[in-house]
């Protein structure tokens, strides 16, 4: 298809707005600021920054967005039609989106005639009416305005002829575009599709998909709804919304640019190379876990694990990847654990040129099954693989060692408990030893400010690294409180993010084992230790 026949799809970022309605996620006013800028980056069409008259964070955005000269991006305020028997023009919403001075206004309104007798208790002439004035208003304010038609596709289900009253209604009153809404997320592609076609039949403005991700199918359902004749998609970064979420903007992006002939997204910004770094930029501000299957940007998406996948993308990459993971910032990962074979191994260590050395192969195979038999896995831990692979292979020099540690737990009266550890070190094998004590907040946490200051003097690199994330994992649970443990410790620095494993009986000692292998991480990185010497 040539290039003048492409269709251009406009993107429609809700991610500040319906995304922020997800459990557990609250952005503050410095976070959408910065997320909307880098969509703008992204090449993102149109960020809804929220409703302005819901709180003050909102309002404050509004103001604060001007200020950020977004390149490409237009800016939407949203929100509901007039209140029933108020004029438009005396509505407080209608005010509030006015006085955003947003140069976009999304307006939702009702569809479904059970929710306009039954929620709004209305009649139906009225809902028309507040979506007819509503409308009306804000083009008259000079806004441009688009129209998203609530429960569409299970209204038109229910009552076709008045769901297409409603948008209509929109249409007449100078709406944009109609952006028909699966709010509840229980639709299929195809009644997506046979629903856009009979709508787009009526009307004379284009239309555009909103999906919920209820019935996991919301990308699918808004790639349907493009082929059917949609001009815009909108959804939310990393697809977090309200229950199951909504659309994932990140696999719209990469499937219409990648998988889809006929089509223009992105054409403004940084575009599909950049999706992998969004993606965990919002998973970031929002504090929430990667999501690491999640497809395209998942840190597991391009992971292989199984000897016979490993030994033929080593020959032929696209054998077992549908894309090459640098199209979209990710990179392929090759998982080492028990099942591997020389492949794997292989393959992990060839940035050491230890890979022609087929009985250093053999002998890190080994190591790493004996490991995992009593409960490691490399795969959540390459920091600890790297390290175990200087072990093997003779170039393991410990930056310290350890002569004991103790850590204390005591109570008094009422108050909370005290932690108090203390680590003996002996530094660079001839060095000085160390005596320190520290306090936490914890057992894990006392024991690494302790080991801290035992080291900052001689290794001051390590006052930039930080613990991100720690989990505890029984490994033999049939043992009971004397089952073995495995800790994983996710520790980070101004350039990269590395995680490291402990497995114990006890879990001081299993983090303290994790604790150790992510300082010496550090170190050896910092020095350019990671290769052979």
């Amino acid at each position: 298809m040539s290039s003048t026949s492409r269709r251009t799809i406009d993107l429609y970022d809700t991610t500040l707005r319906d995304g922020s309605q997800g459990e557990g996620v609250n952005f503050s006013l410095q976070d959408k600021l910065m997320i909307s800028r880098k969509l703008d980056e992204l090449g993102i069409d149109f960020i809804e920054g929220g409703y302005p008259l819901s709180n003050e964070k909102d309002t404050e955005y509004f103001q604060q967005v001007r200020d950020l000269g977004l390149k490409h991006a237009k800016v939407c305020a949203f929100g509901m039609t007039r209140r029933r028997g108020v004029l438009a023009e005396d509505d407080i919403g209608m005010q509030a989106l006015r006085d955003s001075l947003a140069p976009v206004c999304t307006i939702v309104g009702k569809t479904w005639d059970l929710h306009v007798t039954e929620v709004l208790r209305v009649d139906l002439e009225e809902n028309l009416a507040m979506i007819r004035d509503s409308i009306a208003f804000l083009v008259a304010e000079g806004r441009r305005v688009f129209y998203d038609a609530e429960h569409f596709f299970d209204g038109f289900a229910a009552n076709s002829e008045y769901a297409l009253q409603t948008v209509l209604a929109a249409q007449d009153a100078g709406a944009e575009i109609i952006v028909c809404c699966d709010t509840n997320g229980g639709s299929l592609p195809e009644r997506i599709v046979n629903t856009l076609n009979t709508v787009q039949k009526e009307l004379k403005i284009p239309v555009g998909i909103h999906c919920h991700n209820d019935c996991d199918v919301a990308v699918a359902n808004s790639l349907a709804a493009v082929d059917a004749g949609a001009v815009q998609v909108q959804g939310t970064i990393n697809g977090i919304g309200e229950r199951c979420g909504n659309a994932d903007l990140i696999s719209v992006a990469a499937n219409l640019a990648l998988k889809k002939d006929g089509y223009h997204l992105m054409q403004n910004g940084t575009g599909v190379s950049h999706l992998t770094e969004v993606s965990r930029y919002v998973y970031e501000l929002a504090n929430m876990n990667f999501r690491s299957n999640q497809a395209y940007v998942g840190r597991s998406a391009f992971a292989h694990k199984g000897g016979m996948h490993v030994h033929a993308v080593n020959r032929i990459a696209h054998s077992y990847e549908h894309i090459n993971p640098d199209i979209v910032g990710n990179q392929r990962r090759v998982l080492v654990s028990e099942l591997s074979g020389r492949s794997n191994i292989v393959a992990k260590t060839t940035k050491y040129k230890l890979d022609h050395d087929q009985e250093l192969m053999t002998k890190i195979l080994q190591r790493v099954q004996e490991l995992e038999n009593v409960g490691y896995q490399f795969e959540a831990a390459e920091a600890s693989f790297d390290l175990l692979v200087k072990k093997e292979a003779g170039t393991y020099e410990p930056k310290f060692q350890r002569i004991h540690y103790r850590v204390n737990v005591e109570t008094a009266g009422q108050t909370e408990p005290l932690t108090e550890a203390t680590v003996k070190l002996k530094i660079n094998g001839d060095g000085p030893v160390r005596h320190e004590v520290a306090e936490g907040d914890g057992p894990v946490n006392a024991l690494d400010t302790a080991l801290r200051k035992a080291l900052i003097d001689t290794y001051p690199m390590l006052q930039n690294m930080h613990l991100v994330d720690y989990k505890v994992r029984v490994i033999n649970s049939a043992e009971g409180t004397a089952a073995s443990v495995r800790v994983v410790i996710e520790s980070a620095d101004e350039k990269d993010v590395w995680s490291t494993i402990g497995v114990s009986e006890n879990v001081i000692e299993a983090s303290w084992l994790a604790l150790v292998d992510a300082v010496e991480y550090k170190l050896f990185k910092d020095e350019g230790q990671l290769g052979i010497g």
